[in-house]
């Protein structure tokens, strides 16, 4: 071997522990993610998180870990997995809906948490304000309660016959309430509405709050956001249509799912947001110095071909103005 050859050989040799040494220095950073359901919104949720993270330099199993568990809407198994995330010590954490960030905020107040499309995080405890959180928690929000009015208008613009609305919302939830208080304020004696809270969380109560309601005419529906909805979300949406009441949601997947129309945030973008706090928190900065943000963007959903089931006949104004009709 020529000297020359020898030279590179041993040079590039004695980089290859510099190398090493350099990659070993570039810590893994572990994520947990606490969400509830792991079906096609989860995952879509879960993706566009991660896609956030990318945009911003992380790469899963480069130089992220990422630990996902999916609660369904379990107690137990929230309480379980909260507590195994906590015990791998991550970087950060990033939950939803409120029984995650609840179950993990009474295992740790260190490790940070960043939640996504919460309800009245102010109200329900888990910040001390929406400017200084304070602690070790912030996050995104789903809505404001005085969106929730908002259902009531689109109802009556989408079934002007409508004089009884049913509000389902669950009453172990403080949001449930104030939803309803919201749409309580939308509707003045004037406007001749009967509102009629369904206070039910299970299936069999549902179904009967609901079709005992539907007896009388001119009925519609509401459904607050709420865990319990959505994991009946079918059943709620095919009652809703055998009974031929009109009907309103708070998220764009009721309708994508045969819900009538919804008019709220997209959820999807509230976990792209995240990543952005989940990034600042990797490198360095504090929950309690990140402010929680509202959605910056709401859309309005209309299903024509439910619609046409329910014999309504949609204004071409208010068609004109939704963000995305199924048809």
């Amino acid at each position: 071997m020529r000297r020359r050859d020898l030279l590179t050989l041993l040079g590039g040799a004695a980089a290859w522990p510099l190398a090493a040494l350099a990659q070993q220095g570039e810590r893994m950073r572990r994520v947990g993610i606490l969400l509830n359901f792991e079906a096609s919104e989860g995952q879509a949720r879960k993706k566009a998180f991660t896609q956030g993270l990318q945009n911003l330099g992380w790469t899963e199993g480069g130089n992220v870990q990422i630990e996902a568990r999916w609660a369904g809407d379990d107690p137990d198994r929230t309480r379980r997995y909260a507590a195994e995330l906590v015990a791998l010590e991550p970087d950060v954490i990033l939950a939803s809906p409120s029984p995650s960030v609840a179950e993990l905020q009474r295992i740790t107040r260190t490790t940070p948490i960043v939640f996504a499309n919460l309800i009245d995080p102010v109200g329900a405890g888990f910040v001390a304000s929406l400017a200084r959180p304070g602690g070790n928690t912030t996050g995104f929000s789903a809505f404001e309660y005085s969106l929730s009015g908002k259902w009531l208008e689109l109802l009556k613009e989408l079934a002007p016959n409508v004089t009884r609305v049913a509000v389902l919302r669950d009453p172990a939830e403080t949001a449930g309430i104030g939803q309803f208080a919201a749409i309580q304020a939308m509707a003045p004696p004037t406007l001749g509405l009967e509102l009629s809270p369904i206070d039910a969380r299970f299936p069999a109560e549902i179904e009967r709050a609901i079709t005992a309601f539907a007896i009388e005419p001119n009925g519609g529906l509401i459904v607050t956001a709420s865990p319990q909805a959505v994991m009946q979300r079918d059943a709620i949406i095919s009652l809703a249509t055998r009974l031929r009441l009109p009907n309103v949601y708070p998220f764009p997947y009721w309708p994508a799912s045969g819900g009538l129309a919804s008019y709220g945030p997209n959820s999807n973008d509230a976990y792209t947001r995240a990543a952005a706090y989940v990034d600042r928190i990797l490198k360095g900065a504090k929950p309690a110095d990140l402010p929680v943000q509202a959605p910056t963007k709401y859309e309005l959903v209309i299903n024509l071909k439910t619609a046409k089931a329910l014999g309504l006949n949609v204004s071409h104004s208010l068609l004109a103005t939704a963000d995305q009709v199924i048809e």
